[in-house]
């Protein structure tokens, strides 16, 4: 796997690299709903330290409030909280957490050296807490801004299924692993983005 200090010199490249489109998005939301462009959340990484990660905010400005009303409509078992069709995205964030652009802001997790390119993927704090013991390997390593489970099918897995793919992810972790996570990824999002639009 590439060393951390790879992995934030590429994430600074990358970022200058989808600015304009951060931009574009930018005006999006801002033209679309009211608040901030990014949405921060305090998610578990690695050692089970807690920090700040950021994304394209893709819902209404009260959706943290509004989790606890649509915790019967929850898809996922476990201590996870996934609904396909959330009723709480807006129509910008619809679309653009479809593709999974909405992903994009991590890149500054990365620089930051709280995230990496491929690992498990961070959940919010009250639900990592709940992560049963067999599955805290994956505190380990550093979270990911994508991973096995995120190429895999996400939503049509169940919470098992995802926590055994994030320690198949951590147990087979090499440089060669990581890219082939890493191209699947990309080609996925280019699939959806084809998909959309065509």
């Amino acid at each position: 796997m590439l060393s951390n200090m790879a992995q934030r010199l590429i994430a600074l490249i990358l970022t200058v690299l989808f600015l304009p489109l951060l931009i574009v998005f930018y005006f999006c939301v801002k033209l679309t709903s009211r608040g901030p462009f990014i949405f921060e959340q305090r998610r578990m990484g690695k050692d089970k330290r807690i920090f700040t990660m950021y994304k394209v905010r893709t819902m209404v400005l009260n959706a943290e409030s509004l989790k606890k009303k649509l915790m019967k409509l929850n898809e996922v078992d476990g201590p996870a909280f996934k609904i396909k069709n959330d009723p709480r995205l807006t129509k910008f964030g619809k679309a653009v957490s479809s593709i999974g652009l909405d992903e994009l802001p991590q890149l500054i997790n990365i620089i930051k050296g709280e995230m990496a390119f491929v690992g498990p993927r961070p959940l919010p704090v009250e639900e990592a807490l709940r992560i049963p013991k067999k599955y805290q390997k994956r505190f380990a390593v550093l979270p990911g801004v994508t991973s096995l489970w995120v190429i895999k099918g996400q939503h049509a897995l169940d919470f098992d299924q995802w926590m055994k793919l994030d320690l198949k992810c951590i147990n087979t972790k090499s440089r060669i692993a990581d890219l082939k996570i890493s191209l699947a990824t990309a080609f996925l999002i280019l699939k959806l983005i084809w998909k959309k639009f065509t």
